[in-house]
């Protein structure tokens, strides 16, 4: 299983035979500047939300690449009105299968419109099982009790969750987000992108390490392996 970062929440998912790309935010992100968006593949796009700052290039890479849609109905509908796959509108609690695993829709604290303004669903996060691992994509959202639920009904291999504080939790939250989970392992997102989201890496990191986690923070353009 492989994990690409492109910025903000934007993450390429390798595994099971499939690519799938998690919020794509990249052609406007001055710290994407160097990646290659006409070269990213993808056959599922997964989307948290509808906000600018997560969708910005799904129609691009959607409408290149023919991936299928998955996400909150509303926001997934609103790209299918504009032809893209649209066959995977889900809510809250549903759980579908698909060739490289399971994917459930989890809750999340935040709020969500689509690029024009129109309403678009609730927020959510994912938690996905694929290649015999399990993980949570937390999307944008606050600390909330339902990260408990997480960490009673799985057992997490990693989490991904957001760190930048202002918009969403910061990376004192996040850390309590992973203890409930079950997470040893967080990778960071949603933080530098912008000015009120710039973070102290160090500082996160010794707080990582003081509460028992590892923290990991990718450099825009790197690959791990999980």
């Amino acid at each position: 299983m492989n994990l690409t970062y492109y910025g903000h929440s934007c993450f390429l998912l390798e595994a099971g035979g499939s690519k799938v790309l998690f919020d794509p935010f990249i052609r406007p992100n001055p710290l994407a500047k160097d990646v290659d968006v006409d070269k990213i593949e993808a056959d599922y796009i997964l989307l948290s939300h509808g906000h600018g700052d997560h969708v910005a290039d799904v129609e691009e890479i959607g409408n290149r690449t023919g991936a299928e849609l998955v996400g909150m109905v509303e926001t997934v509908g609103w790209f299918g009105a504009k032809g893209l796959k649209a066959n995977y509108g889900m809510n809250l609690g549903g759980t579908i299968k698909l060739p490289f695993g399971t994917v459930k829709m989890v809750a999340a604290a935040h709020s969500s419109s689509m690029p024009d303004g129109s309403y678009g669903g609730l927020a959510a996060g994912f938690v996905v099982e694929a290649e015999g691992k399990t993980f949570y994509f937390a999307g944008d959202t606050a600390l909330t009790y339902d990260m408990k639920l997480i960490g009673e009904r799985y057992k997490l291999d990693f989490a991904i969750l957001p760190i930048g504080d202002h918009y969403t939790m910061g990376i004192d939250d996040a850390l309590v987000a992973a203890e409930w989970a079950g997470a040893s392992k967080v990778i960071g997102m949603h933080f530098d992108t912008f000015p009120p989201l710039v973070i102290n890496h160090d500082e996160a990191k010794a707080k990582a390490t003081q509460a028992g986690k590892e923290l990991v923070l990718l450099s825009v353009g790197e690959t791990i392996t999980l």
